[in-house]
């Protein structure tokens, strides 16, 4: 069974291999080689691969993405169409999120920003504590990772809502469903976190007409994808005063380009997309399974061909 693992341009992808090799022995990995032959490959281990795969290596059964998000895999017009796409579940992205989010949400919520300007000046001005109630918090994608932040920022008693395409339940989060619901959902939240996959329906759905709808002060962490933000109304909004801040780990070109004007905004945190990395031996073992679990007839969880994220 020969197997091909390919990165971004310039990527080198040998350590993946050989993790991989040493999961699974019964199994032949090979780094993609731009002017290498067609390996006859079963099944490829990809991150932003280079079209040219898909091209040379015909007869693939599935692609394994390496990361929770596939919009770019998906996007790829030559990624044939009867061939899986299967994304990570987890893979030690979670916990990293959640603290993440949490991180970005005590910062606005008690005013850590606040308290380091007054370092700067050698001020000593303790603040009014905090009223949690004043923070509530709405979670865009509560799917396994999303759900996991919103439960994590319930532990610590804030209200949280949840919003997804479908109904659901999950425990202490106020889940908001569906189109109809989604001004509701923005209304009661301050604290916006967006982790929704990046899909043409949710393409700039950060935009003027909804962050408006987010209560006075509001305050945005943006942890999916840049594409679902449209910066220059999240520019306006800053500078109008209706919106407080915001914590950005991705953004429309990354990276970030030196002269963007969210480096130097007072009010915005820039982060390099490292919010939450893929662990390679968590990655490892759950790619592994999946592969055996196809082996043997079964089609393993995270199979996304047929939804698009």
């Amino acid at each position: 069974m020969d197997i091909v693992i390919a990165g971004s341009p310039g990527t080198d992808m040998g350590d993946w291999c050989a993790a991989f090799a040493a999961a699974m022995p019964q199994a032949r990995f090979h780094p993609w080689r731009e002017d290498g032959p067609p390996l006859g490959a079963r099944y490829a281990i990809v991150w932003k691969p280079p079209a040219a795969l898909f091209e040379r290596e015909t007869g693939l059964r599935a692609v394994f993405n390496l990361g929770a998000g596939i919009d770019a895999l998906m996007g790829m017009p030559q990624l044939p169409p009867q061939v899986e796409v299967l994304r990570l579940e987890d893979a030690g992205m979670a916990v990293q999120m959640v603290e993440y989010v949490l991180y970005g949400l005590l910062r606005a919520a008690r005013g850590f920003d606040r308290y380091a300007a007054q370092q700067r000046e050698a001020l000593w001005a303790p603040l009014p504590a905090v009223d949690r109630a004043s923070w509530p918090v709405g979670v865009m994608g509560i799917g396994a990772l999303g759900a996991r932040v919103a439960q994590a920022v319930a532990a610590l008693g804030y209200p949280v809502a949840g919003w997804a395409r479908g109904a659901r339940e999950l425990p202490g989060v106020e889940v908001y469903a569906g189109e109809a619901q989604f001004p509701g959902f923005l209304a009661r939240s301050r604290v916006l976190v967006n982790m929704l996959p990046l899909t043409p329906q949710t393409l700039g759905i950060l935009n003027r007409a909804h962050l408006e709808r987010l209560r006075p002060g509001a305050y945005l962490i943006n942890v999916a994808r840049g594409g679902h933000l449209v910066e220059a109304d999240l520019l306006a909004l800053l500078d109008e005063g209706h919106m407080e801040g915001a914590m950005l780990d991705v953004f429309h070109d990354e990276p970030l380009p030196p002269g963007h004007p969210f480096w130097r905004h007072p009010r915005v945190i820039v982060t390099p997309h490292v919010a939450a990395a893929t662990l390679q031996a968590e990655a490892v073992a759950q790619i592994a399974d999946k592969i055996l679990a196809m082996e043997s007839g079964r089609r393993p969880a995270a199979a996304v061909r047929d939804r698009g994220y």
